[in-house]
Protein backbone atom coordinates (compact mmCIF):
# COMPACT_ATOMS: atom_id res chain seq x y z
CA UNK A 1 0.00 0.00 0.00
CA UNK A 2 1.67 3.28 -1.02
CA UNK A 3 1.82 5.44 1.78
CA UNK A 4 3.70 8.44 -0.06
CA UNK A 5 2.57 11.67 -1.11
CA UNK A 6 4.06 14.16 -3.43
CA UNK A 7 3.93 17.84 -2.58
CA UNK A 8 1.65 18.35 -5.44
CA UNK A 9 -1.05 15.25 -4.48
CA UNK A 10 -3.53 17.80 -3.73
CA UNK A 11 -2.73 19.93 -7.03
CA UNK A 12 -2.97 16.56 -9.14
CA UNK A 13 -6.46 15.54 -7.52
CA UNK A 14 -7.57 19.01 -8.30
CA UNK A 15 -6.60 18.90 -11.88
CA UNK A 16 -7.97 15.74 -12.30
CA UNK A 17 -5.52 12.95 -12.02
CA UNK A 18 -6.52 9.33 -11.53
CA UNK A 19 -3.71 7.94 -9.23
CA UNK A 20 -1.49 4.79 -8.81
CA UNK A 21 0.50 3.03 -6.55
CA UNK A 22 4.12 3.53 -8.11
CA UNK A 23 7.38 3.01 -6.37
CA UNK A 24 5.47 3.21 -2.93
CA UNK A 25 3.90 6.69 -3.92
CA UNK A 26 0.98 7.88 -5.13
CA UNK A 27 1.21 8.93 -8.60
CA UNK A 28 -0.41 10.40 -11.22
CA UNK A 29 -1.26 7.64 -13.89
CA UNK A 30 -3.28 10.08 -16.34
CA UNK A 31 -4.91 13.52 -16.38
CA UNK A 32 -7.08 13.88 -19.27
CA UNK A 33 -6.24 10.68 -21.31
CA UNK A 34 -2.80 9.25 -22.42
CA UNK A 35 -2.72 9.74 -25.78
CA UNK A 36 -4.05 13.19 -25.49
CA UNK A 37 -1.06 14.20 -22.41
CA UNK A 38 0.95 11.81 -24.98
CA UNK A 39 0.47 14.16 -28.19
CA UNK A 40 0.63 17.39 -26.13
CA UNK A 41 4.35 16.56 -25.29
CA UNK A 42 5.19 15.83 -28.72
CA UNK A 43 3.93 18.69 -30.38
CA UNK A 44 3.46 21.07 -27.50
CA UNK A 45 4.46 20.98 -24.04
CA UNK A 46 3.70 19.00 -20.45
CA UNK A 47 5.02 19.28 -17.21
CA UNK A 48 4.79 16.04 -14.61
CA UNK A 49 5.52 15.38 -11.11
CA UNK A 50 8.71 13.41 -10.64
CA UNK A 51 9.03 14.55 -7.12
CA UNK A 52 8.97 10.50 -5.87
CA UNK A 53 12.20 10.20 -7.49
CA UNK A 54 15.60 10.32 -5.24
CA UNK A 55 17.84 12.92 -4.86
CA UNK A 56 21.03 11.97 -2.85
CA UNK A 57 24.04 14.82 -2.47
CA UNK A 58 27.97 13.74 -2.02
CA UNK A 59 29.98 16.08 -0.40
CA UNK A 60 34.05 16.10 0.60
CA UNK A 61 37.24 15.95 -1.23
CA UNK A 62 36.96 15.04 -5.24
CA UNK A 63 33.58 13.19 -4.34
CA UNK A 64 33.80 12.75 -8.19
CA UNK A 65 36.64 10.54 -7.93
CA UNK A 66 35.71 8.42 -4.72
CA UNK A 67 32.25 8.00 -6.69
CA UNK A 68 34.46 6.64 -10.23
CA UNK A 69 35.17 2.93 -8.41
CA UNK A 70 31.33 2.71 -8.60
CA UNK A 71 30.31 3.39 -12.61
CA UNK A 72 31.51 2.25 -15.56
CA UNK A 73 31.24 5.69 -16.97
CA UNK A 74 34.48 8.41 -16.98
CA UNK A 75 33.31 10.90 -14.87
CA UNK A 76 36.30 13.39 -15.60
CA UNK A 77 34.23 14.06 -18.92
CA UNK A 78 32.07 16.05 -17.09
CA UNK A 79 33.04 19.52 -15.11
CA UNK A 80 30.73 21.92 -12.99
CA UNK A 81 27.35 22.69 -14.25
CA UNK A 82 27.60 19.59 -16.38
CA UNK A 83 25.98 16.02 -16.15
CA UNK A 84 26.06 12.47 -17.31
CA UNK A 85 24.18 9.91 -17.27
CA UNK A 86 25.52 6.36 -15.98
CA UNK A 87 24.49 3.03 -13.97
CA UNK A 88 25.90 1.48 -10.71
CA UNK A 89 27.30 -1.70 -11.29
CA UNK A 90 27.48 -5.42 -9.31
CA UNK A 91 30.59 -7.26 -9.94
CA UNK A 92 28.85 -9.38 -12.34
CA UNK A 93 28.72 -6.11 -14.44
CA UNK A 94 25.00 -6.35 -13.46
CA UNK A 95 22.67 -2.45 -13.71
CA UNK A 96 21.83 -1.88 -9.82
CA UNK A 97 20.31 1.43 -11.15
CA UNK A 98 20.56 4.22 -13.34
CA UNK A 99 21.24 7.97 -12.60
CA UNK A 100 22.02 10.86 -13.60
CA UNK A 101 25.33 12.40 -12.44
CA UNK A 102 25.03 16.19 -11.25
CA UNK A 103 28.52 18.01 -10.53
CA UNK A 104 27.56 21.38 -8.87
CA UNK A 105 31.46 22.33 -8.32
CA UNK A 106 31.91 23.57 -5.08
CA UNK A 107 29.51 25.06 -2.26
CA UNK A 108 30.03 28.71 -0.28
CA UNK A 109 32.38 26.45 2.15
CA UNK A 110 34.13 25.70 -0.84
CA UNK A 111 33.60 22.19 -0.14
CA UNK A 112 32.91 20.01 -3.43
CA UNK A 113 29.47 18.64 -5.00
CA UNK A 114 27.63 16.23 -6.67
CA UNK A 115 24.45 15.58 -7.04
CA UNK A 116 22.57 12.19 -7.86
CA UNK A 117 18.97 11.82 -9.40
CA UNK A 118 18.07 7.87 -8.68
CA UNK A 119 15.07 5.84 -9.60
CA UNK A 120 12.76 6.25 -6.59
CA UNK A 121 12.12 2.41 -5.14
CA UNK A 122 16.19 2.31 -5.52
CA UNK A 123 16.73 5.29 -3.48
CA UNK A 124 17.24 3.05 -0.08
CA UNK A 125 19.40 0.66 -2.01
CA UNK A 126 21.04 2.83 -4.20
CA UNK A 127 22.09 5.26 -0.71
CA UNK A 128 23.34 2.29 1.42
CA UNK A 129 25.46 0.72 -1.74
CA UNK A 130 27.33 3.70 -2.32
CA UNK A 131 27.71 3.82 1.72
CA UNK A 132 29.19 1.08 1.76
CA UNK A 133 31.72 0.89 -1.30
CA UNK A 134 32.53 4.31 -1.56
CA UNK A 135 35.99 5.29 -0.76
CA UNK A 136 37.77 7.04 0.69
CA UNK A 137 35.43 7.42 3.40
CA UNK A 138 35.34 10.96 3.99
CA UNK A 139 32.48 11.75 1.32
CA UNK A 140 29.56 12.45 3.13
CA UNK A 141 26.27 11.30 1.54
CA UNK A 142 22.47 12.63 2.40
CA UNK A 143 19.24 12.01 0.65
CA UNK A 144 18.35 15.67 0.48
CA UNK A 145 14.57 15.64 -0.92
CA UNK A 146 13.09 16.57 2.22
CA UNK A 147 9.93 17.77 1.26
CA UNK A 148 11.17 19.60 -2.55
CA UNK A 149 9.32 18.90 -5.74
CA UNK A 150 11.10 17.62 -8.78
CA UNK A 151 9.48 18.89 -11.96
CA UNK A 152 10.10 17.88 -15.54
CA UNK A 153 8.75 20.39 -18.12
CA UNK A 154 8.96 18.15 -21.49
CA UNK A 155 7.87 19.50 -25.47
CA UNK A 156 9.32 21.42 -28.42
CA UNK A 157 7.53 24.85 -26.60
CA UNK A 158 9.36 24.05 -23.52
CA UNK A 159 11.41 27.43 -23.19
CA UNK A 160 9.09 29.69 -25.14
CA UNK A 161 6.75 28.79 -21.77
CA UNK A 162 9.23 28.42 -19.38
CA UNK A 163 11.76 31.19 -20.10
CA UNK A 164 9.24 34.27 -18.57
CA UNK A 165 9.80 32.37 -15.06
CA UNK A 166 13.74 31.81 -14.93
CA UNK A 167 15.85 35.17 -14.91
CA UNK A 168 19.11 33.91 -17.36
CA UNK A 169 18.19 33.04 -20.79
CA UNK A 170 17.73 28.86 -21.08
CA UNK A 171 19.45 29.11 -24.49
CA UNK A 172 22.42 29.37 -22.22
CA UNK A 173 21.92 25.54 -21.17
CA UNK A 174 23.13 23.39 -23.37
CA UNK A 175 22.13 19.62 -22.98
CA UNK A 176 22.99 17.82 -20.31
CA UNK A 177 24.11 21.16 -18.71
CA UNK A 178 22.39 22.60 -15.54
CA UNK A 179 22.24 25.97 -13.25
CA UNK A 180 20.86 27.47 -10.12
CA UNK A 181 18.80 30.42 -11.19
CA UNK A 182 16.63 32.95 -9.89
CA UNK A 183 12.58 32.75 -10.06
CA UNK A 184 10.75 35.60 -11.22
CA UNK A 185 7.14 36.22 -11.89
CA UNK A 186 5.80 34.30 -9.37
CA UNK A 187 4.79 36.70 -7.02
CA UNK A 188 6.82 35.71 -4.45
CA UNK A 189 7.66 37.31 -1.40
CA UNK A 190 11.36 36.89 -1.12
CA UNK A 191 13.65 35.97 -3.96
CA UNK A 192 14.15 31.83 -4.64
CA UNK A 193 16.33 29.67 -6.20
CA UNK A 194 16.01 26.64 -8.14
CA UNK A 195 18.13 23.92 -9.19
CA UNK A 196 17.75 23.64 -13.44
CA UNK A 197 18.80 20.79 -15.66
CA UNK A 198 18.46 20.41 -19.43
CA UNK A 199 17.39 16.88 -19.21
CA UNK A 200 14.60 14.75 -19.57
CA UNK A 201 12.92 11.54 -19.88
CA UNK A 202 10.82 11.52 -23.27
CA UNK A 203 12.89 12.31 -25.78
CA UNK A 204 11.98 15.74 -26.30
CA UNK A 205 13.36 19.45 -25.82
CA UNK A 206 13.25 20.00 -22.30
CA UNK A 207 13.94 20.65 -18.55
CA UNK A 208 13.86 19.07 -15.31
CA UNK A 209 13.61 21.65 -11.82
CA UNK A 210 13.94 21.00 -8.36
CA UNK A 211 12.33 23.91 -5.93
CA UNK A 212 10.70 24.03 -2.60
CA UNK A 213 7.65 22.95 -2.04
CA UNK A 214 5.42 26.18 -1.81
CA UNK A 215 7.41 27.77 -4.98
CA UNK A 216 7.14 24.37 -7.00
CA UNK A 217 3.12 24.49 -6.39
CA UNK A 218 3.43 28.27 -7.55
CA UNK A 219 5.53 27.11 -10.90
CA UNK A 220 2.87 24.48 -11.08
CA UNK A 221 -0.46 26.19 -11.13
CA UNK A 222 0.87 28.76 -13.08
CA UNK A 223 2.24 27.03 -15.90
CA UNK A 224 -1.26 24.93 -16.03
CA UNK A 225 -3.04 28.04 -16.10
CA UNK A 226 -0.50 29.34 -19.20
CA UNK A 227 -2.14 26.14 -21.22
CA UNK A 228 0.14 23.57 -20.47
CA UNK A 229 -1.01 19.92 -20.08
CA UNK A 230 -0.52 18.14 -16.70
CA UNK A 231 0.62 14.61 -17.42
CA UNK A 232 0.65 11.35 -15.88
CA UNK A 233 2.71 7.86 -15.45
CA UNK A 234 1.30 6.77 -18.20
CA UNK A 235 2.08 8.99 -21.20
CA UNK A 236 5.82 9.15 -19.62
CA UNK A 237 6.10 5.69 -20.17
CA UNK A 238 4.99 5.45 -23.49
CA UNK A 239 6.96 8.50 -24.59
CA UNK A 240 10.12 7.01 -23.05
CA UNK A 241 9.33 3.76 -24.81
CA UNK A 242 9.07 5.98 -28.45
CA UNK A 243 12.63 7.25 -27.88
CA UNK A 244 14.14 4.01 -26.68
CA UNK A 245 14.64 5.07 -22.83
CA UNK A 246 14.84 2.05 -20.06
CA UNK A 247 13.05 1.40 -17.45
CA UNK A 248 14.65 0.04 -14.44
CA UNK A 249 13.14 -2.99 -12.94
CA UNK A 250 11.94 -3.57 -16.65
CA UNK A 251 14.37 -3.56 -19.33
CA UNK A 252 17.66 -3.30 -17.16
CA UNK A 253 17.96 -4.89 -13.76
CA UNK A 254 20.62 -6.53 -11.76
CA UNK A 255 21.05 -9.49 -14.29
CA UNK A 256 21.33 -7.36 -17.30
CA UNK A 257 24.45 -5.49 -18.25
CA UNK A 258 25.14 -2.52 -20.25
CA UNK A 259 26.66 -4.55 -23.07
CA UNK A 260 23.27 -6.49 -23.23
CA UNK A 261 21.15 -3.59 -22.70
CA UNK A 262 22.70 -1.34 -26.13
CA UNK A 263 24.01 1.06 -23.07
CA UNK A 264 27.64 0.27 -24.43
CA UNK A 265 28.24 3.56 -24.89
CA UNK A 266 28.33 4.00 -21.07
CA UNK A 267 31.25 1.43 -20.52
CA UNK A 268 34.84 3.02 -20.82
CA UNK A 269 37.12 0.66 -20.78
CA UNK A 270 39.66 2.69 -22.10
CA UNK A 271 40.13 4.81 -18.59
CA UNK A 272 42.78 3.34 -16.65
CA UNK A 273 40.84 3.71 -13.14
CA UNK A 274 38.97 0.11 -11.58
CA UNK A 275 35.20 -0.01 -10.78
CA UNK A 276 33.10 -2.36 -9.81
CA UNK A 277 32.01 -5.22 -12.42
CA UNK A 278 35.16 -4.10 -14.64
CA UNK A 279 36.34 -7.07 -15.26
CA UNK A 280 33.06 -9.00 -16.08
CA UNK A 281 32.11 -6.11 -18.68
CA UNK A 282 36.02 -6.89 -19.93
CA UNK A 283 35.34 -10.40 -20.46
CA UNK A 284 32.37 -9.87 -21.93
CA UNK A 285 33.63 -7.51 -24.40
CA UNK A 286 36.27 -9.83 -25.53
CA UNK A 287 33.77 -12.51 -26.00
CA UNK A 288 30.41 -11.12 -27.20
CA UNK A 289 26.98 -11.03 -25.52
CA UNK A 290 24.68 -14.23 -25.60
CA UNK A 291 21.59 -12.12 -25.22
CA UNK A 292 20.78 -8.49 -26.81
CA UNK A 293 17.92 -5.87 -26.26
CA UNK A 294 16.02 -4.96 -29.06
CA UNK A 295 13.58 -2.96 -30.33
CA UNK A 296 10.40 -5.14 -32.03
CA UNK A 297 7.64 -3.16 -34.23
CA UNK A 298 4.30 -5.84 -34.88
CA UNK A 299 3.44 -6.20 -38.29
CA UNK A 300 -0.87 -5.87 -36.95
CA UNK A 301 -2.39 -3.52 -34.17
CA UNK A 302 -2.00 -6.72 -31.60
CA UNK A 303 0.02 -4.87 -28.15
CA UNK A 304 2.75 -7.23 -26.64
CA UNK A 305 2.88 -6.37 -23.44
CA UNK A 306 5.63 -6.70 -20.38
CA UNK A 307 6.35 -10.51 -19.85
CA UNK A 308 4.87 -12.07 -22.93
CA UNK A 309 7.34 -14.45 -24.41
CA UNK A 310 9.17 -14.08 -28.07
CA UNK A 311 8.51 -17.05 -30.23
CA UNK A 312 10.74 -18.49 -32.87
CA UNK A 313 10.07 -21.73 -34.91
CA UNK A 314 7.61 -22.21 -31.75
CA UNK A 315 10.28 -22.43 -29.23
CA UNK A 316 10.41 -19.48 -26.99
CA UNK A 317 13.29 -17.57 -27.00
CA UNK A 318 13.06 -14.15 -24.65
CA UNK A 319 10.56 -12.39 -23.24
CA UNK A 320 8.85 -8.32 -23.83
CA UNK A 321 10.52 -6.10 -21.23
CA UNK A 322 8.37 -3.44 -22.25
CA UNK A 323 5.25 -2.94 -24.48
CA UNK A 324 2.44 -0.62 -25.86
CA UNK A 325 1.21 1.33 -28.59
CA UNK A 326 2.92 4.20 -29.86
CA UNK A 327 0.31 7.34 -30.07
CA UNK A 328 3.48 9.01 -32.78
CA UNK A 329 3.90 6.01 -34.88
CA UNK A 330 0.39 4.69 -34.90
CA UNK A 331 2.22 1.13 -34.24
CA UNK A 332 2.64 -1.03 -31.44
CA UNK A 333 6.46 -1.53 -30.36
CA UNK A 334 8.37 -3.38 -27.65
CA UNK A 335 11.99 -3.95 -26.25
CA UNK A 336 12.45 -7.43 -25.80
CA UNK A 337 15.80 -9.51 -24.77
CA UNK A 338 16.50 -12.35 -27.35
CA UNK A 339 19.99 -14.59 -28.36
CA UNK A 340 22.30 -12.75 -30.24
CA UNK A 341 21.38 -14.66 -33.68
CA UNK A 342 17.80 -13.48 -33.24
CA UNK A 343 18.74 -9.67 -33.09
CA UNK A 344 19.64 -8.63 -36.90
CA UNK A 345 18.02 -5.55 -37.74
CA UNK A 346 14.78 -6.85 -40.05
CA UNK A 347 14.45 -10.45 -38.56
CA UNK A 348 10.83 -12.05 -38.08
CA UNK A 349 9.96 -12.97 -34.58
CA UNK A 350 6.61 -13.90 -33.03
CA UNK A 351 5.05 -13.01 -29.56
CA UNK A 352 2.78 -15.29 -27.74
CA UNK A 353 -0.63 -12.85 -26.68
CA UNK A 354 -3.52 -15.09 -25.19
CA UNK A 355 -2.98 -18.44 -27.23
CA UNK A 356 -1.77 -16.55 -30.42
CA UNK A 357 1.30 -15.61 -32.23
CA UNK A 358 1.74 -12.26 -33.71
CA UNK A 359 4.37 -11.34 -35.96
CA UNK A 360 6.72 -8.59 -35.23
CA UNK A 361 10.03 -6.94 -36.93
CA UNK A 362 13.40 -6.40 -34.96
CA UNK A 363 13.77 -2.73 -36.09
CA UNK A 364 16.68 -0.13 -35.07
CA UNK A 365 15.92 1.94 -31.45
CA UNK A 366 14.65 4.54 -30.95
CA UNK A 367 11.38 4.28 -32.51
CA UNK A 368 11.25 8.43 -32.60
CA UNK A 369 13.82 10.71 -32.76
CA UNK A 370 12.73 14.04 -32.65
CA UNK A 371 14.03 16.65 -35.47
CA UNK A 372 17.40 17.81 -33.69
CA UNK A 373 17.77 21.56 -33.04
CA UNK A 374 21.30 23.08 -32.19
CA UNK A 375 20.16 23.99 -28.78
CA UNK A 376 18.78 20.27 -27.94
CA UNK A 377 20.80 17.42 -29.45
CA UNK A 378 21.36 14.96 -27.03
CA UNK A 379 20.31 12.01 -24.97
CA UNK A 380 17.82 12.13 -22.56
CA UNK A 381 17.74 10.32 -19.43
Amino acid sequence: MATNQTPLYEDSLKAGSRMVNFAGWQMPVQFTGLIHEHQAVRKEVGIFDISHMGILLLEGNNPKDALQSLVPTDLNRIGPNESIYTVLLNEKGGIIDDLIIYDLGVNNNNIENILLIVNAASTESDKNWIEKHLFPKNISIKDIKENKILIAIQGPKTIEILQEFIDISLKLIPPFGHRQVQIQNLELTTSESMFIAHTGYTGEQGFELLLSADTGKALWRKLIQKGVTPCGLGARDTLRLEAGMHLYGNDINSETTPFEAGLGWLVHLEMPSNFIGRRALEKQAQEGVKNRLVGLKMQGRAIARHGYKVIHNGHPIGQITSGSWSPTLNKAIALAYVPIEYSKIGSILTILIRGTEYPATVVKRPFYKRKRESLSSSKEH
